[in-house]
């Protein structure tokens, strides 16, 4: 017990949260998928559970035990996305940047190196939720990432990798924008597909 007078142990204050840079399209894609949860497959699966409640003992009703833990599910990922959307810092790589910055590798880069054998590859820097391996979208926060920003063209960095260290010379950095692949409704929603209109007038 502590007696009066005696200093307690300081805790350590949290730390600041790292920054959620994100591009309007990577926004965008979390804003439709936070939506679709919200309006559309929350709902569904709240209807499944109501259904499922009514068909006899619950702890042993498979469609009730499944819809409930899908739905507690969804809801944390409602929770989570809307954390993202409110902590995010849009920044946009094709607006038109001046002086140094332009020539500069920052969020939003388009970073075109080459590694030790010559061999050229061409990478975006965007945010944590927008990761796109196929598009060559990597993260800022990303080894690779860290290791190119505030390089230009003519200058040498270097990856350290777990296993080595490599030489990477900067070729070309642009600032252009970016596509980020739109977000899908998942196979297997149980909110049903939004069906197009159909017209019944000759």
């Amino acid at each position: 017990m502590f007696r009066a007078g005696t200093r307690q142990p300081k805790r350590d204050e949290p730390g600041p949260r790292p920054k959620n840079y994100i591009t309007p399209g990577g926004l965008q894609r979390l804003k439709d998928e936070h939506r679709f949860l919200l309006n559309r497959e929350r709902p569904a699966v709240t209807k499944v559970v109501t259904w499922a409640a009514g068909n006899g003992d619950r702890s042993e009703n498979a469609d009730y035990l499944y819809a409930k833990r899908r739905l507690r599910q969804i809801d944390s990922r409602i929770r989570f996305l809307g954390k993202r959307i409110d902590s995010a810092e849009v920044v946009d790589p094709g607006k038109p940047r001046s002086g140094a910055a332009a020539a500069r590798v920052f969020f939003g880069a388009t970073v075109t190196f080459a590694n030790a054998d010559g061999t050229e590859r061409t990478v975006s820097i965007v945010g944590v939720d927008e990761v796109d391996l196929d598009r060559g979208h990597i993260s800022w926060m990303s080894p690779l990432a860290r290791a190119l920003m505030k390089s230009a063209p003519g200058d040498q960095v270097l990856l350290r990798a777990p296993k080595k260290v490599e030489r990477l010379e900067i070729v070309d950095v642009q600032y252009v924008p970016l596509t980020v692949a739109p977000f899908r409704e998942p196979p297997g929603a149980e909110a049903a597909p939004t069906m197009p209109a159909v017209s019944t007038s000759d």
